[in-house]
């Protein structure tokens, strides 16, 4: 079986690297554990870390969190489908929104549970995803504010999550207008204003954040380490706290084209020949993992020198080029992950989960 290993050292020191940053900039920012896929084995190393304000677009998964340890803050970080209004009140603490009538839901529930559910207003930035036109955001403040079991926790934005638009530090001055906005108008404060993601770490880096913005949510930064921006790593963060082991399970030299009437596969592909090819034969690797539990595009293989052919909904495979004797069947090739793929990984079930 296939594995994916979480190197807790590694996630301790990117932990680390965060939780300096934002305390230099005087920013609370929560840690997004929806990549895990609600694995109680990373959840735990996760809390172990000493955070304490979770997000997570998955209700289940807070529940599990809340499991874990019921004194983390819990964040729903989608607006609530009515179906869910219950679960949300019951396991999330902060939920994200944008209409009117899930607040209502939301304030009828937090009623009957007796709790008093934080919201935080989600507005429209540009990249058309969820958020309220900034247009509309005194009237909708307006609407929910005596609604009775709801607080106003904040105000937030999201970027480069639908269209790619990129944040800006005009875009978070604009954010932090709107808080000044509402306080000025209601005579009210508003604890947060969450306008830091991943792609925003970057500007803060270069002083482009305005002191406005005091809460950032953070997932792909902690486990990757990457500037999204530049598609760089960022100085003194690892990018490989998560790591793919797949099995070899042949090896065998094969033609370079196939044999026979070429149609399309299960996956909708058609192979073109390079007629270069003909009459040559290449050592290939099948692993013991397939378009199942991920898309190979998003794995890239620590052995430089080994190139994707192809894949299977279960297997994959490998050309192991010119030096082909230094693998065996039996042996383990790893592989480094793109969100996307690590996404994949942590949502199979055929997938073992392990920590080093």
């Amino acid at each position: 079986m296939a594995f994916i290993k979480l190197y807790r050292t590694k996630l301790a020191s990117n932990y680390d690297h965060l939780n300096r940053l934002f305390a230099e900039h005087g920013i609370e920012w929560a840690v997004v554990s929806k990549m895990l896929c609600g694995n109680r084995l990373y959840l735990e190393e996760l809390i172990g870390l000493g955070i304490r304000s979770v997000c997570d677009s998955r209700i289940s998964n807070l529940a599990t969190v809340k499991d874990i340890d019921p004194d983390v803050e819990t964040i729903y970080i989608k607006p609530p489908a009515k179906r869910s209004i219950a679960d949300v009140v019951r396991h999330a603490d902060v939920s994200f929104n944008t209409e009117r009538y899930t607040i209502e839901l939301l304030s009828a529930e937090a009623g009957r549970q007796g709790k008093v559910h934080r919201v935080i207003i989600m507005i429209e930035l540009g990249d058309l995803r969820e958020g309220i036109m900034g247009s509309h955001l005194i009237e909708f403040y307006e609407s929910i504010l005596n609604l009775p079991h709801i607080e106003v926790a904040g105000i937030g934005a999201n970027l480069n999550c639908l269209n790619g638009v990129m944040p800006s530090e005009d875009k978070l001055i604009q954010m932090s207008l709107y808080e000044q906005l509402i306080e000025a108008k209601f005579n009210v404060s508003i604890p947060w204003v969450s306008g830091g993601t991943s792609v925003i770490i970057p500007l803060l880096h270069r002083g482009q954040v305005p002191a406005g913005i005091n809460h950032f949510r953070v997932g792909e930064a902690l486990y990757f380490g990457n500037n999204l921006i530049t598609e760089e790593p960022m100085e003194g963060m690892h990018t490989d706290v998560f790591k793919l082991f797949a099995e070899v399970i042949e090896i065998t030299e094969k033609p370079r084209v196939p044999i026979g009437y070429l149609g399309e596969n299960p996956s909708g592909e058609s192979f073109e020949i390079d007629e270069d090819d003909y009459g040559k034969s290449s050592y290939r690797a099948i692993l013991d993992i397939g378009l199942l539990d991920v898309d190979a595009s998003y794995l890239l293989p620590d052995d430089e020198k080994l190139k994707f052919l192809g894949a299977s909904s279960d297997m994959l495979v490998l050309d192991l080029g010119d030096d082909h004797a230094r693998y065996k069947v039996g042996d383990l090739v790893s592989f480094n992950l793109k969100y996307m793929g690590a996404l994949n990984l942590l949502n199979s079930d055929y997938i073992e989960k392990v920590v080093a």
